[in-house]
């Protein structure tokens, strides 16, 4: 590929970028909870999140955005489903002996390869990697530990990536993988904090546990007296952590998404996620890599659990959650509500394609504009 070639496609990737964050500017509106047909969804013109129709119910709080046209999700009964086609047809790709599992992360490097995590104590916890888009998966690590309840996973390149389980024995327990998850080890404990009394991770989003480079990681906790962020610069070796300014306090309440869009400039998000309760300062921001933190000026008016940048905008990122989507044009010192779908998580890819998903198999894809279509 010519340079000139790279060149135009960034040029359009950063146009559509800004040309999706200026519309979403527009007044909020909502999305039907349901999942929608897929004549419907064509049939609604309009910015915003575009339901796309996977033929399923289960809840699918881990998604990874590959591109514009691929993206994978996974969530309860051990589903996992694939596209390739920008979400007019979804592929069952679900490991066959996962179905009484609960999958609530995935990283996916493309269209072939990916890493899926079930959570839940003990053998519950579980890592599946695949490199031929579904159609096999290995299942390359099971816990064995009963105190032991992983949340997250995330990867630093192809190769180098880590997962995390709420505390055991006092301290945040650290899976790594150096092979693309092929194998995993536990990491020494000895460069962790001790965890506050009933301090954990939630696994709401695939958000608890994310990277950014080549070493930078950051974890997030609630649960405990604070809510906190955990920041590691040796890939998990040793870690520092911080008061985020969100309140935690209670087992439903702290920090449950992080996302960094370099080692430097970071937003969480967070609440209470019990339904009807208030979730006062539910966002937060970093400038100096999560060493302090910042309580948006006007967060997000209730729970969220996931957030994203978006690529090629300097400071634009969207948060959902069960109440709606909200936007920030300032990197997250104000939000503004734009959608009132619900969601649990959200992607975007490097090359511009964002995409949300949550209960009731709601999978959605941004987009700038729908053009109107007859309906059959």
């Amino acid at each position: 590929m010519t340079s000139m070639g790279k060149t135009r496609r960034m040029v359009s990737a950063v146009v559509c970028a800004a040309a999706v964050a200026a519309v979403l500017a527009a007044p909020a509106r909502a999305t039907p909870a349901p999942a929608p047909t897929a004549a419907a969804d064509e049939g609604r013109a309009g910015p915003g999140w575009s339901l796309k129709e996977t033929g399923t119910d289960a809840r699918f709080r881990g998604l990874a955005a590959v591109s514009r046209s691929t993206a994978w999700v996974a969530g309860s009964r051990g589903t996992v489903l694939r596209t390739a086609d920008g979400g007019r047809t979804w592929r069952d790709v679900s490991p066959p002996e996962a179905r009484g599992l609960e999958f609530r992360d995935i990283e996916a490097f493309d269209g072939d390869r990916a890493v899926v995590l079930a959570i839940g104590e003990g053998e519950a916890s579980r890592v599946y990697r695949t490199t031929d888009g579904g159609n096999t998966w290995t299942e390359t690590f099971r816990n064995t530990d009963p105190r032991a309840f992983y949340d997250c996973v995330a990867f630093f390149d192809r190769r180098n990536g880590l997962a995390m389980s709420d505390p055991v024995d006092g301290k945040y327990r650290i899976l790594s993988t150096r092979d693309g998850g092929r194998s995993w080890q536990v990491l020494p404990t000895a460069g962790m904090p001790e965890a506050q009394p009933g301090e954990a991770g939630f696994a709401a989003s695939g958000q608890c546990l994310v990277t950014s480079g080549a070493k930078d990681v950051w974890l997030a906790t609630g649960g405990g007296a604070t809510g906190r962020v955990l920041h590691s610069a040796d890939r998990g070796v040793t870690w520092t952590a911080a008061e985020s300014g969100i309140p935690a306090g209670d087992p439903a309440r702290g920090v449950f998404a992080l996302a960094f869009r370099d080692r430097a400039h970071g937003i969480a998000v967070g609440g209470d996620y019990r339904t009807g309760q208030p979730s006062l300062r539910a966002a937060s921001v970093t400038r100096d890599g999560g060493r302090t933190w910042q309580g948006s000026a006007q967060p997000p008016p209730a729970y969220r659990s996931g957030v994203a940048w978006l690529p090629h905008t300097p400071a634009t990122a969207l948060a959902v959650g069960p109440t709606g989507t909200d936007l920030t044009l300032n990197g997250g010192r104000t939000w503004r509500t734009v959608d009132t779908g619900s969601y649990d998580t959200v992607d975007c890819a490097p090359g511009f394609g964002c995409w949300a998903s949550g209960e009731k198999g709601r999978v959605a894809r941004l987009e700038a504009g729908a053009e109107p279509r007859d309906r059959p």
